[in-house]
């Protein structure tokens, strides 16, 4: 799929130049293509100076973490609510741990480690199969949360802002916060309604309800606040709970008697290596982007958008958002490209950058997840899988539309 798109990027960028070279005689074109393909190569290095930095920083206290039993006491406190979702999962299974190691691991922004036990977590799931190519309802339902990304923490996008100079790189910490609850709520009631899931079960009440008022009580406070009292509170928020749950970390650290200093410079060595993999994909992915914007035809697509936006008597200034969100289901890097595209072309704290931001922190890559949670077991038939997840994927993007407009509009 990836490298489809990918190719794709350039073979529309080519035509895109083609004809604007020969039916509008336009012969720069080109010349902007191949500009745009250097520019791209630079952004990727500088944007890898500030990665190597963040990416070291954040593991090291995530490690720290991890060695004071953070991550597995959020585990603990998870489990009952997994076992009701999943009631075809015995009391006690591997499964559950694991499952709930998962989430915390996803919410807190410790990507790293999700994924390593999120495939442990499937195999587990896998041995209470009785069809091994075709998906149980609690593999669905994991693989549906996982794809929907709830995520309490979205570090990588504050990142992608500092470096793009943002003077408030936490700005967005509540309207993610807000469209991400959205998306997983959006996909647990999908699944549920497929799988006739008891949702009044007690525990998944207090749960979910719970997560309704919070929000709700979030909404209505800001409700009486101005667009510039909101921005503010998001900001303090944003850093308040960051700094907040760094301290957590080493204070909790200090408590088990963990070697804080050895254990964050453990987890940095690790944020080290990540960032020197990832420049490659940033690269490939932010050079096609480039070549795209550049031929214009990337423009044609959102201007054709726009006119039928316009036509139905909607604002349109969602639409120049919409490439990271079209590409997100797909692909993480070439969404991630997008987004750091839309911040140049447009100003990091421009609506559409906003806009962006907020959908790249509300969903996860959708069939990335699916090929990779399902491929690990050698699961063929996803069932239902899909659908809901592409439900979430919907719901997170209205949600983070009608966010943006009323934090940011």
């Amino acid at each position: 799929m990836l490298n489809t798109l990918w190719l794709a990027f350039f073979v529309v960028a080519s035509i895109s130049g083609l004809y604007q070279w020969i039916a509008l005689d336009d012969p720069e074109v080109f010349s902007r293509i191949v500009l745009g393909l250097f520019d791209m190569a630079e952004l990727s290095v500088q944007i890898m100076i500030l990665l190597f930095g963040t990416l070291t920083l954040w593991l090291g206290f995530l490690r720290i973490a991890e060695s004071a039993g953070l991550i597995e006491g959020l585990g603990r406190l998870l489990a009952p609510l997994f076992r009701r979702l999943m009631p075809e999962v015995p009391a006690g299974h591997p499964a559950l741990g694991l499952i709930t190691l998962n989430f915390a691991a996803n919410g807190l922004g410790l990507d790293n480690a999700a994924t390593p036990i999120g495939l442990r977590a499937m195999r587990e799931l896998q041995t209470l199969n009785p069809d091994p190519k075709s998906a149980t309802n609690a593999q669905i339902l994991f693989l549906v949360m996982n794809a929907s990304s709830l995520t309490l923490l979205p570090v990588s996008i504050f990142m992608y802002r500092i470096q793009q100079g943002a003077p408030d790189p936490t700005m967005v910490f509540l309207p993610i916060l807000l469209a991400t609850s959205a998306s997983s709520l959006a996909g647990l009631l999908a699944v549920a309604l497929m799988q006739r899931l008891r949702l009044h079960d007690p525990v998944v009440l207090a749960w979910i309800g719970g997560l309704v008022l919070i929000l709700g009580g979030f909404m209505a406070l800001l409700a009486t606040l101005s667009s510039a009292a909101i921005s503010a509170m998001s900001s303090l928020m944003g850093n308040l709970t960051l700094f907040s749950i760094i301290m957590a970390f080493l204070l909790a650290g200090a408590y088990k008697k963990v070697p804080v200093y050895e254990c964050f410079v453990e987890g940095a060595k690790e944020g080290f290596d990540i960032s020197r993999n990832l420049l490659p994909y940033l690269v490939a992915m932010l050079c096609a982007i480039g070549v795209l914007r550049a031929s214009g035809a990337l423009d044609v697509a959102l201007d054709a958008i726009r006119w039928l936006v316009h036509a139905a008597g909607l604002d349109a200034r969602f639409v120049d958002a919409l490439p990271t969100a079209l590409v997100k289901p797909f692909s993480g890097s070439a969404a991630r490209a997008m987004l750091i595209e839309t911040m140049q072309h447009f100003g990091v704290d421009s609506f559409p950058a906003l806009l962006a931001a907020t959908v790249q922190g509300s969903t996860e890559t959708t069939f990335y997840v699916l090929a990779v949670y399902f491929g690990a077991v050698g699961i063929q038939r996803a069932r239902h899988a899909v659908g809901c997840a592409l439900i979430a994927d919907f719901a997170g993007l209205l949600a983070s539309i009608g966010v943006c407009y009323w934090f940011f509009a």
